[in-house]
């Protein structure tokens, strides 16, 4: 009794796939995670590739949970967009298909942290 197993190189390159922010993305993300660093607001940040999302995560000290997480989701970008900025919890702050339209949610004159 054989059985047939597909060899590892047949697999499709879809469902290996992991999102992946590119360099604008990047420098953009970075952008704005050294103003609110250099403002003293955040201290920390991770970088997550997943199958359905890439996710920039920021801290306010590395042992803590992420104060946001900033989602790239390409499976959502017809309905709500592609980006999405989360606070702790899952609360939705901004959706949109741009990101430095959502980014600025972070602005310096609409942003400020309460403590």
């Amino acid at each position: 009794m054989a059985t047939e197993t597909a060899p590892h190189s047949q697999h499709t390159a879809s469902a290996d796939a992991v999102v992946h922010f590119d360099r604008s993305e990047l420098n953009q993300l970075l952008g704005v995670y050294g103003r609110m660093v250099s403002a003293g607001h955040w201290r920390d940040y991770a970088i997550d590739g997943l199958k359905e999302a890439a996710v920039f995560s920021v801290f306010r000290h590395s042992s803590e949970f992420p104060l946001y997480r900033i989602e790239k989701r390409p499976a959502s970008g017809r309905r709500q967009g592609v980006w999405a900025v989360l606070a702790h919890g899952g609360l939705v702050l901004k959706r949109g298909h741009e990101l430095s339209q959502v980014l600025k949610v972070f602005d310096r004159a609409r942003f400020a942290v309460v403590e």
